[in-house]
């Protein structure tokens, strides 16, 4: 095996590598990327046993086909040290060493035989339509801060996926919850597709995120059993999805809260961080002191001391109410329009918020106790 390629497109697909491999695996080979590469194209291929990611290279200068594997992390550190954009050369020594040569470095790493590499050749081609790069990352950004944590209810450790029909429309519609917030969003589509409601886990979206935030086409889908495939124009994308049953989402949407506040987006966003600052990981409740057209946010915190700030709203009651601040910023990073709007019912009730930007997504935040 032996080729040239270039820095800056091997380093791309590099990186994201990173984002599947394990960083402690206890299977050697998994610690590692499989090299292949034929004709005028290398194929890169990393997995974690769950997620696997395909990323092909072309236009690259073979001189001699063949495969191998060798440490992911190691490679990635030293190509990205190389200088931008420069060839490098790669050789498959007769001792299993890849030899890595760009203007005056020399490197020879360890390999392991293509041939323990785990591969999938499953069909995945039954079910699958196309879905617009930037409707795919909207709603995968909308959605997956609210995506829980908690390992012992591991259906809400990912986004559910399933289509709807509202007013005889077709949409793609991801939900996300912890039991604490939630974030519904949706995209409109062109006909009825071929697709079951899925729960995709948190890595594969994360890792997906990074694909599809440089990217500007279409994506095809397709899911198969308890799989999915997302293919990019260069990348491909498999994994495995949640197994479990997502609660019905529908009857938490809050359905009589009629007092509305609406708020200039950036302000209250700039609001909310600098009063709690005073909290060091954002997890102290801002409290909302609200009176017409005024509100009052404060933050108390035992260690450190308190923060307040007045803004001023279009609201007609009188309302005293606290959230989690973390929960506040992540939504409010997420609108597109210019104002935030929030609607209560009470102080101990589930508040929701809409985005006038988008009618498309709305969020639901429970208020915090005391």
């Amino acid at each position: 095996m032996k080729f040239n390629v270039n820095q800056q497109d091997l380093q791309q697909a590099l990186s994201h590598c990173q984002g599947v491999i394990e960083k402690r695996s206890t299977l050697p080979i998994l610690s590692n990327i499989l090299l292949d590469v034929q004709k005028t194209k290398l194929t890169i291929t990393a997995t974690d046993l769950d997620l696997i990611f395909i990323h092909e290279i072309e236009n690259v200068e073979v001189l001699e086909e063949g495969k191998t594997t060798t440490t992911s992390s190691i490679m990635h550190d030293i190509v990205r040290k190389f200088s931008s954009g420069k060839k490098i050369n790669l050789t498959l020594t007769d001792s299993s060493k890849l030899h890595l040569e760009s203007e005056k470095s020399i490197f020879n790493l360890n390999c392991i035989s293509s041939s323990e590499f785990p591969l999938t050749d499953e069909n995945f081609n039954q079910n699958e339509f196309l879905i617009n790069s930037k409707h795919l990352l909207k709603l995968l950004n909308k959605c997956k801060f609210s995506v829980s944590n908690d390992e012992t209810r591991h259906y809400l450790s990912g986004i559910y996926f399933h289509q709807n029909e509202v007013d005889d429309k077709n949409y793609l519609t991801a939900v996300a919850t912890d039991s604490h917030r939630m974030s519904i969003s949706k995209i409109r589509l062109e006909k009825k597709i071929d697709f079951d409601p899925i729960i995709l886990p948190k890595k594969t979206i994360f890792q997906l995120c990074s694909l599809l935030d440089n990217y500007d086409g279409e994506v095809r889908i397709s899911n198969l059993k308890s799989k999915i495939k997302f293919e990019l124009k260069n990348s491909i994308l498999i994994s495995k999805l949640i197994d479990g049953k997502f609660p019905n989402y529908i009857q938490v949407i809050p359905k009589n809260n009629q007092k509305k506040l609406e708020i200039d987006l950036k302000l209250f966003l700039n609001s909310v961080d600098r009063v709690a600052s005073v909290s060091q990981d954002k997890k102290d409740g801002v409290k909302f002191h609200l009176i017409k057209d005024t509100l009052n946010l404060s933050v108390n915190n035992t260690n450190s001391g308190d923060g307040k700030e007045t803004l001023s709203v279009k609201f007609d009651h009188d309302l005293e109410v606290s959230f989690n601040s973390r929960y506040l910023i992540d939504v409010a990073s997420q609108l597109d329009g210019e104002r935030i709007e929030f609607y209560f019912n009470d102080s101990g009730s589930p508040a929701l918020i809409k985005d006038p930007g988008d009618f498309d997504s709305i969020f639901v935040v429970m208020p915090m106790k005391g």
